[in-house]
């Protein structure tokens, strides 16, 4: 098996001639009003749908000759190959001479996989065992805290990934739910969010769960630190010891068994990760084991199949119906093209309230990059600033700079089509959902065509300018048929294969986070320098901050 990258060079790509044609492209004014008026079949042309997942992307600045082009681009920059290395374990993390195979997370048992020494598929199945055995004896009432009483409560302590991705997919799955047993999330390292909830959970019936990729991870294990000394503080009223209590009220979650062995996670309760397992991309792993414990193992494997399915798409579809080359390649033509810098997220179902910021953490970490394969600096534009809120909510928030301000910003608008099953026969949800479905069509109408969009707002004169709406912000409208375990898998998968294309675009790696480890290394230091009352040797600004704190602390 081929263990490299491609050869291929970005900066031969930047000079050759698909990037030229899309530069002159992107120089040509657009206007989306033009284009829908000069073509009444845009619409079926351009959009696509696979399984659950149906795709608009009409109101995007493109044509024929731009989509093309940004096609051809793909091919000239070996996206293909790229794709086959993505999933076949070849070394795509080039930074950290590793694969990055979350894709095979979720394959099917009756898959091959070897990367190395390593039977993939063998090893993520028997943890998918563990993650089935040790979540059936929660939901099940059969895992007892140290007092004898069955677990009611499970948190999982966690950070980045290993927080926002079960968080994410625990909230929209909820009405999944088949148990009374609630899950929890803390991921902050100030401690807030774990001093408010403890003061409501009880510690005879806790459970939490360390996930920790490394188990070094200062915000996690602070957390946890904490949890450990709230827990003792009981079990001493019921003779109970740390070993017991660490046994009884603690699962670990981490590719390193020596730290979660070291820190007192009893092996039985150990949960194994991999080094080729990203923490933006786990929560297909045994880190998804908060979600198993709340919607059961049955729909947890939807989860991972639906997720499996958008694979099977991406590495086969052509890429004029490929869901993410498409929306890859569209981000790549409004960020590096069109100097858009800014894109939003704007689901309109509450269930999805968490997905914005699952996409901030996943694009923006993933390829908020300015440094090639081979160490060269880059002199185009990549990642955009992405941010996001349920759209009914933004509406009343950010959507006035979107209509009015003077920031060019791509949108993608998320719906479902169905929610409320007939069997509820609740009149008012359903035309609560309905209302939903109105202002998210309205809103990319409004934004695509501005004043256009209603025949009677024209401004009529220059008093009247405040009423303008200058249009012309791209969007893509992406429908789900019904939010299900299998839809969402997809939907996530969808995203994350988005940005692989965006990066093998753009030639950089979307595996590796180093923009993170000097500022943690720094905060090492100025916590030395917190704990002393004398001067520090940073910057004067730092030395003052300091100083201010020491006094008033």
């Amino acid at each position: 098996m081929n263990n490299t990258m491609s050869d291929t060079s970005y900066h031969s790509v930047r000079d050759s001639k698909n990037w030229t044609q899309l530069q002159q492209l992107a120089e040509q004014p657009w206007s989306l009003a033009a284009l829908f008026a000069q073509d009444e079949t845009r619409t079926q042309r351009f959009s696509a749908q696979e399984g659950a997942l149906y795709m608009d992307y009409s109101k995007q600045c493109i044509n024929d000759t731009v989509r093309a082009s940004l096609i051809d681009l793909a091919k000239t920059c070996q996206l293909s190959a790229r794709i086959d290395e993505l999933m076949q374990g070849a070394m795509v993390n080039t930074s950290e001479e590793r694969a990055a195979l979350h894709t095979a997370l979720r394959l099917p048992a009756t898959a091959t996989l070897q990367v190395g020494e390593q039977n993939v598929v063998a090893d993520v199945h028997h943890s998918l065992m563990q993650v089935e055995r040790l979540s059936q004896r929660i939901r099940q009432g059969t895992w007892r805290g140290f007092s004898g009483k069955a677990i009611t409560d499970v948190v999982n302590i966690g950070v980045g990934g290993s927080d926002l991705g079960p968080l994410m997919a625990a909230t929209a799955l909820d009405e999944w739910a088949d148990t009374e047993i609630v899950v929890h999330f803390v991921s902050n390292m100030d401690g807030s969010q774990l001093d408010n909830l403890l003061k409501r959970l009880d510690a005879e019936t806790t459970l939490f769960i360390i996930s920790s990729k490394s188990f070094e991870t200062v915000d996690t294990l602070s957390n946890a630190k904490t949890a450990l000394s709230w827990l003792l503080a009981t079990a001493t009223l019921y003779a109970g010891t740390q070993e017991s209590v660490l046994r009884r009220h603690f699962i670990g979650i981490s590719a390193n068994s020596e730290k979660m062995s070291a820190w007192g996670i009893h092996p039985e309760h150990q949960l194994q990760l991999w080094d080729w397992v990203g923490g933006r991309f786990s929560l297909w792993s045994a880190i998804g084991l908060a979600i198993a414990v709340r919607i059961g193992m049955t729909q947890f494997r939807e989860l991972l199949a639906g997720a499996h399915s958008m694979d099977v798409h991406f590495a086969n579809a052509d890429f004029a119906n490929n869901l993410p080359v498409l929306l890859g390649l569209l981000a790549v033509w409004n960020s590096t093209f069109l100097h858009i810098h800014a894109h939003t997220v704007l689901p309109y179902d509450g269930r999805l309230g968490y997905l914005p910021s699952y996409l901030t953490q996943l694009e923006m970490e993933s390829n908020g990059k300015s440094v090639t394969h081979d160490g060269k600096q880059v002199d185009y534009d990549t990642c955009p600033i992405l941010w996001g809120e349920v759209g009914s909510n933004a509406q009343h928030a950010f959507y006035q700079l979107l209509h009015q301000g003077t920031q060019h910003v791509s949108c993608d608008f998320i719906a479902c089509v169905r929610h409320y099953s007939d069997e509820v026969k609740n009149a008012s949800l359903q035309h609560q959902h309905e209302l939903s479905l109105a202002n998210c069509l309205a809103q990319s109408r409004v934004l695509a065509f501005g004043n256009a969009a209603i025949a009677d707002t024209e401004v009529a004169c220059d008093a009247d300018k405040y009423k303008h709406y200058r249009g012309n912000q791209p969007s893509t409208t992406l429908l789900i048929d019904e939010l299900t375990p299998h839809s969402l898998g997809a939907l996530i998968a969808l995203y994350e294969h988005k940005v692989y294309v965006m990066a093998s675009i753009w030639d950089i790696n979307p595996f590796d986070q180093w923009g993170v480890e000097m500022g943690k290394q720094m905060a090492e230091t100025v916590y030395q320098a917190l704990q002393q009352d004398s001067a520090s040797a940073f910057d004067t600004s730092t030395n003052q901050l300091l100083a201010h704190i020491r006094q008033w602390s």
